[in-house]
């Protein structure tokens, strides 16, 4: 079979092409990144820690009538100031007053039966004195004196209780200070004991605020601590007066409160600002890494470590430990002297080659003129 020479040429080229297809193309080779390296030192920090609190009465109490009733009225409301003795709030104090009139008519009824008792006994004894009775018989009639007594003496009592109830129908203020909250209104029966009005007291002033589990072994009763008011950012003193033993439920925090001089006119409710000297942590060597060097490893953070060597990096995992302004605290994973990348995290893998970062301007070694215009 003879072949024209256009048909030959046409059936070497598709050859070529066939085999050219066939053939794996040449890998390419991954691109020399540059990276930004820092070397990782130790350093202090200088951020303190400030916790925010609220201003309260050292002594607030709870106020509630000490029998159960109908609130009629309420005298008082959120905010105002009262005076030791003014009143508070007023029961129905109708069911309690009829009590008091039984008491007091049972009470006429013991005296009457105990000066009876009294003048036959007195008339016995006479009887007596001239042997027209025994001795037995006088002895009964002291006896039922005696019961007519006590009769009274119990009926008297009952009669003083009555009137103590009816006079708990009215809520009285027992100190002086300021209507924090109420509790009941006009209207509502309560139980006995149920607190109707709060007051905090007058007097000194506490800050109350609340330090996490890792910082509360470092506040101690007695320490010192500055307080700033947020409206005003006047700074007073203030002393550590109690810690909470248990820390709260919900929060898992500790409540601490800040005694402050009893001359600082704070007022109730104001929001400030604890800055304790026992919350610095400026004498503590630290190892602090920008926030651009971390990346996430999973479910940990972790940084790039330059080889020197290879000229590669590798992650290692890190634990932080905290914020110091704009920096990240290190508590452990790394070194002094190992070479972090800070810059360009994101678009490295391990065992990935790179090169130093140089600022566009800085002087690098000149390259020979035939590779420059290659």
């Amino acid at each position: 079979m003879l072949f024209k020479p256009a048909s030959l040429y046409l059936l070497l080229f598709a050859s070529l092409g066939v085999l050219s297809a066939c053939s794996k193309p040449a890998p390419v080779e991954e691109p020399l990144r540059a990276v930004k390296l820092i070397t990782v030192g130790e350093g202090t920090q200088n951020a303190s820690v400030e916790y925010s609190g609220e201003v309260q009465a050292r002594v607030e109490s709870r106020l509630g009538f000490r029998v159960a009733g109908k609130i009629i009225r309420r005298q008082v409301e959120l905010g105002q100031r009262v005076k030791a003795g003014q009143v508070l709030a007023q029961l129905d104090p109708q069911d309690y007053k009829l009590s008091e009139t039984a008491a007091r008519a049972q009470l006429a009824a013991a005296a009457t039966n105990r000066d009876l008792a009294a003048a036959d006994y007195k008339r016995y004894k006479d009887l007596r004195e001239q042997n027209f009775i025994s001795s037995a018989e006088l002895e009964r009639r002291d006896t039922t004196w005696k019961a007519a007594q006590a009769q009274y003496d119990q009926a008297q009592a009952q009669l003083t209780g009555q009137g103590n109830q009816a006079a708990y129908t009215t809520l009285v203020a027992d100190v002086s200070g300021v209507v924090t909250s109420v509790d009941a209104e006009v209207g509502q029966v309560v139980a006995a004991g149920t607190p109707v009005v709060r007051i905090a007291q007058d007097g000194p002033r506490d800050v109350l605020f609340a330090v996490p589990e890792d910082k509360v072994q470092a506040v101690h009763v007695g320490s010192l601590a500055q307080v700033q008011l947020w409206s005003t950012h006047a700074t007073l003193q203030g002393k550590v007066r109690e810690v909470a033993a248990s820390a709260d439920p919900v929060t898992r925090t500790y409540a601490v409160r800040l005694a402050l001089d009893a001359n600082d006119a704070v007022p109730l409710g104001s929001t400030v600002s604890v800055a304790a000297a026992a919350f610095a942590h400026g004498d503590k060597p630290v190892i602090k890494l920008p926030t651009s060097a971390f990346v996430r490893d999973g479910n940990a953070s972790a940084v790039w470590v330059l080889d020197p060597a290879s000229m590669t990096v590798q992650l290692t995992p890190v634990v932080i430990a905290t914020a110091d302004g704009n920096a990240v605290v290190v508590s452990s994973g790394l070194k002094s002297g190992m070479q972090v990348v800070a810059a360009g995290v994101h678009v490295l893998s391990p065992g990935q080659k790179v090169s130093r970062y140089q600022m566009a301007g800085a002087s690098a070694p000149a390259a020979p003129a035939s590779a420059a215009a290659q």
